[in-house]
C-alpha cells in the first residue's frame, strides 16, 4: 500500500472512531448496534462497515466503550465528552473552545465549526485524546450568539450584495438582498445584522442597519471601531431628554442631610485637558497635629435613579470609552461635564471617605457618607508637579493652565507638599507588602484640528499622578474593608485580581533571561519583589515596553465580583471601585450599596449583583479593546507620513507567518512577513521565539534590534507592514 493510501485509510479510520463516540455519547442512556451507528455517521459500503465493526470490538476490548448485549454498544457512563464553552476563532479560520475549569482549550478545525462565530457560546464534543496530541473536537450546536451585527464593506452585485466583514475572525461574507441594503452603495462601510443562516446556504443572510461612510475616512473608521465592539457613539433622544429635565439645583434641605465640607480647603488635580472632575481632595490640620484628609467623589447616584431610562442606559454602557480623539461617556454631558463635575467655586453633592492620618500616614479614624463641598481650585497634574518639585507655587506661564503665570496660595502649596509626603509613605508600605509597580509607557498623540496625528509622546506617571492615585487607592480599599469585614457578610462589589498564572510567569522568565533578568519563584512575596525589580531594571531600556507588555499578559485579569478574594497586584485583601462613578457603573453600585448599609438596609440578593458585575467586566473588556484599536489606528495613520524613513525597532513577537517589530522612538508596531525576507528561507522556532535562515543560519529572535521601513499601511484593516532592512548593529 502506498504511503498516500495508508494515510487516507488512517484518516478514515479516525473519522469512523470519532463518529462512534459522537453517536454513543450523544445519547448515553441508549445502546446501538453497528447498523444504527453506520446509518448515523454515513457509512454505506462494505469495506467501511467492516472497519466500523473492527473499531467497535477494539474500543470495547480497551474499555473505551461497553457492550450492553451482544452486538449492542454503549458509552461508558463516566465519559463526559460534551461541554459548553466559548469560541475563539484564530487568524486561519480554525477555533479553540475555551471551557471554564478545563486547563486545555479544545481545537476545532474550520470544517467542524457548525456556523459558530467568534465568542459564541457553543456545545462542543471532545474526541478521545490521543497520546501526545492536543484536545480536539467539533461544535455540535450554537447555544448563544455573542453578537449578530458586524462591520463590513459592501461588494455590490446586480440584484444583491455581499458584505465583507472587516474582522478577520468573521470568516464568511454576509448575503444581503437589494431590498435590505438601505442607502448603502458599493464600497461603503456598513453595519450589517445577520438575520438567518439557512441550512443549505453557504453564507448567512443579513440586512444593513447603518451606513458608516467611506473606508479610510477618519470618522468612518472611528465609528467602525466602536461598532465592531457593539459600543454606542451617541445617546438615544429619550435619554438626553431625561437628563436635560433633571433638577440639578443645590437645595438647603438636601445640604441639611449631609456633612457640610464647604469651608474646608478642597481642590482637584486632573489632566490639563480633562472635561470632568469626579474626585477632589480636602485637607485640614487638626488641633492634635494630625491631618483630616477627605476624598470626595461626585455623588452620581443622587441623580442616577434605578429604574429610569438614564440608569438603564448607564448600566448598558457600564463604562466610558476613551478613544484617541474623543470620549464616549457613560453619562450624558449635562451630568458628566456639568452637574457631577467638581468644578471650582461651585457647590457640589459628593460621596466622601474622610480619614484622620498622623504624620507617619497611619490611619487614626475613618468616616464614610454623603457630603457637600465647594472646590477652591483646579490644578493640572503639571502644576501640582511643579509645586512638588520646587516647593513653591510660582507656576510659570508654560506650565499654567490659566492665561499667564500664576501664584498658588500658600495653604494650597503646604497641603500639596504634605499630601505628597504622606502618599509616598503609603506607596512605600504597599510595595513592602508585595504590591506590583506597573508604570507601563502609554502612547499619546498630538492631534491637529482634523484629528490627524502630528506627533507621538509618552504619558509618564510622576509624583502628582501618584499622589492622586494613592489617595484614591486608600478610599477604594477602606470602603471595601468597611463593608467586607462586617458580620454577617453583606453582598458588595469588589474589584479582584487573582494570583498570576505560574506557567505564564515561567514563560516570561524564559524571555527576560535573554536580557539578563530573572524571576524568583520561592514564594508569593519573592515573585512580587522580583517582578518589581524586573520592571525597575528595564525602565528606559530598549526592551522596556516588550517586558512591560509580557509581564502584564502574565497577570490574571482584574474583574468585578461579589466574591472577594483580594487584589494580588495591589496586595490588598479588600478592594473596590468607589472613586469614578461618572465613568464606571460599578462605582455607582458601590455608592448605592454603601449608603444602603449606612442607612441600616437589609442585604440584597448577591446573585443580582453578581450578574451586574459580570456585565460590567465584559463591557470594560470591550471598551479597553476599542481603546487599543483606536491607538493602533492612529499609529498607522501617523506612519503613513513616514514611509521613506528608516526606524530602529525591537522584535516584539515571532510567529510562523511573520515577526512583529515595535519602533523604539514611537512604539508603533508592525509586521514583517517571513515570505518577504529576502536572501534565505526562514524557519519558525517556537521554543526559541525566533526564525532561522536555512542556508545563511542568520537568526531573528524576540528582543533583537532591527532596522525597518514602512512597506504598507492599511487603515481599514488596521494593519501595518514593515520591510526588513537588517539587524541594528
Amino acid at each position: 500500500m502506498s504511503k498516500k493510501n495508508k494515510q487516507a485509510k488512517n484518516h478514515r479510520k479516525n473519522e469512523i472512531t470519532k463518529g462512534i463516540f459522537t453517536v454513543l455519547e450523544k445519547e448515553q442512556d441508549k445502546s446501538f448496534d453497528y447498523k444504527a451507528i453506520a446509518a448515523k455517521i454515513g457509512v454505506t459500503d462494505a469495506h467501511e462497515r467492516n472497519m466500523l465493526i473492527q473499531r467497535l470490538v477494539q474500543l470495547k476490548e480497551t474499555k473505551r466503550i461497553t457492550e450492553e448485549s451482544r452486538g449492542h454498544y454503549k458509552a461508558i457512563a463516566s465519559t463526559k465528552s460534551y461541554h459548553t464553552g466559548t469560541v475563539d476563532i484564530t487568524g486561519r479560520g480554525n477555533a479553540y473552545i475555551v471551557i471554564e475549569g478545563m486547563d486545555d482549550d479544545v481545537f476545532v478545525p474550520f470544517n467542524k465549526l457548525k456556523k459558530a462565530f467568534h465568542k459564541d457560546t457553543v456545545e462542543v464534543y471532545i474526541f478521545p485524546r490521543r497520546k501526545g496530541k492536543k484536545l480536539e473536537g467539533e461544535i455540535t450546536k450554537v447555544v448563544e450568539r455573542k453578537k449578530m451585527e458586524f462591520v463590513g464593506i459592501v461588494d455590490m452585485q446586480k440584484t444583491f450584495a455581499f458584505i465583507r466583514p472587516t474582522d478577520f475572525r468573521m470568516y464568511t461574507d454576509i448575503f444581503v438582498s437589494k431590498d435590505k441594503l438601505g442607502k448603502a452603495n458599493d464600497g461603503d462601510k456598513v453595519i450589517v445584522e445577520v438575520t438567518e443562516w439557512p441550512d443549505k446556504a453557504d453564507s448567512p443572510f443579513g440586512k444593513v442597519t447603518e451606513v458608516l461612510g467611506k473606508p479610510g475616512e477618519h470618522d468612518t473608521e472611528i465609528h467602525s471601531i466602536l461598532a465592531e465592539y457593539g459600543l454606542p457613539y451617541s445617546f438615544p433622544e429619550e435619554v438626553e431628554h431625561y437628563a436635560d429635565q433633571l433638577d440639578t439645583s443645590i437645595k438647603p434641605e438636601e445640604i441639611a442631610k449631609r456633612r457640610d465640607m464647604r469651608d474646608t480647603l478642597t481642590y482637584t488635580i486632573d489632566p490639563k485637558d480633562a472635561k470632568d472632575f469626579d474626585d477632589a481632595l480636602s485637607f485640614k490640620v487638626l488641633e492634635n497635629g494630625n491631618y483630616e484628609i477627605g476624598i470626595h467623589i461626585a455623588d452620581v447616584s443622587h441623580y442616577l435613579k434605578e429604574g429610569t431610562v438614564l440608569d438603564d442606559e448607564a448600566y448598558s454602557r457600564a463604562t466610558s470609552v476613551y478613544l484617541v480623539d474623543r470620549v464616549v461617556p457613560m453619562l450624558p454631558e449635562v451630568l458628566s461635564n456639568n452637574t457631577c463635575s467638581l468644578r471650582p467655586n461651585e457647590e457640589k453633592y459628593t460621596f466622601s471617605a474622610i480619614f484622620e492620618l498622623d504624620d507617619k500616614a497611619a490611619i487614626k479614624s475613618e468616616w464614610f457618607g454623603r457630603t457637600v463641598i465647594n472646590s477652591d481650585e483646579r490644578f493640572a497634574y503639571e502644576e501640582a508637579q511643579y509645586i512638588i518639585e520646587n516647593g513653591n507655587g510660582n507656576i510659570p506661564e508654560d506650565i499654567s493652565i490659566r492665561d499667564a503665570a500664576y501664584t498658588v496660595q500658600k495653604e494650597l502649596v503646604d497641603a500639596t507638599l504634605t499630601l505628597d509626603r504622606l502618599a509616598k509613605i503609603m506607596r512605600a508600605a504597599r510595595m513592602q507588602e508585595g504590591a506590583l509597580s506597573f508604570d507601563k509607557v502609554e502612547v499619546r498623540f498630538n492631534l491637529n484640528e482634523k484629528s490627524e496625528p502630528v506627533s507621538v509622546y509618552f504619558k509618564e506617571g510622576k509624583d502628582a499622578n501618584k499622589l492622586i492615585e494613592e489617595f484614591m487607592l486608600l478610599a477604594n480599599r477602606k470602603v471595601a474593608q468597611f463593608i467586607g469585614k462586617q458580620k454577617p457578610t453583606k453582598p458588595f462589589i469588589y474589584r479582584i485580581h487573582d494570583n498570576p498564572n505560574e506557567d505564564k510567569l515561567i514563560a516570561l522568565n524564559g524571555i527576560v533571561s535573554r536580557f539578563g533578568h530573572s524571576l524568583d519563584f520561592k514564594d508569593k512575596k519573592s515573585i512580587s519583589a522580583s517582578l518589581n525589580k524586573l520592571l525597575a531594571d528595564v525602565k528606559g531600556k530598549k526592551e522596556q515596553n516588550l517586558v512591560d507588555t509580557l509581564a502584564i499578559r502574565s497577570m490574571s485579569k482584574a474583574i468585578y465580583t461579589t466574591n472577594n478574594i483580594g487584589h494580588y497586584g495591589l496586595a490588598f485583601d479588600y478592594y473596590s471601585h468607589f472613586t469614578s462613578p461618572i465613568r464606571r457603573y460599578p462605582d455607582v453600585m458601590v455608592h448605592r450599596l454603601l449608603q444602603h448599609y449606612l442607612d441600616g438596609g437589609v442585604s440584597p440578593k448577591a446573585e443580582i449583583y453578581e450578574e451586574k458585575c459580570k456585565h460590567s467586566s465584559d463591557m470594560e473588556y470591550l471598551a479597553s479593546s476599542a481603546e487599543r484599536d483606536s491607538i493602533k489606528y492612529m499609529q498607522i495613520k501617523f506612519m503613513q507620513d513616514h514611509q521613506d524613513q528608516e526606524f530602529i525597532g525591537v522584535i516584539s513577537g515571532v510567529t510562523e507567518w511573520g515577526i512583529y517589530v515595535e519602533i523604539i522612538e514611537n512604539k508603533c508596531e508592525g509586521m514583517i512577513r517571513i515570505s518577504d525576507i529576502k536572501g534565505d528561507y526562514y524557519i519558525f522556532d517556537e521554543k526559541e521565539y525566533a526564525i532561522h535562515g536555512e542556508r545563511t543560519k542568520k537568526s531573528y529572535q524576540l528582543g533583537d534590534e532591527v532596522v525597518v521601513m514602512v512597506k504598507n499601511t492599511d487603515l481599514v484593516k488596521r494593519h501595518l507592514d514593515f520591510a526588513l532592512i537588517g539587524k541594528h548593529e
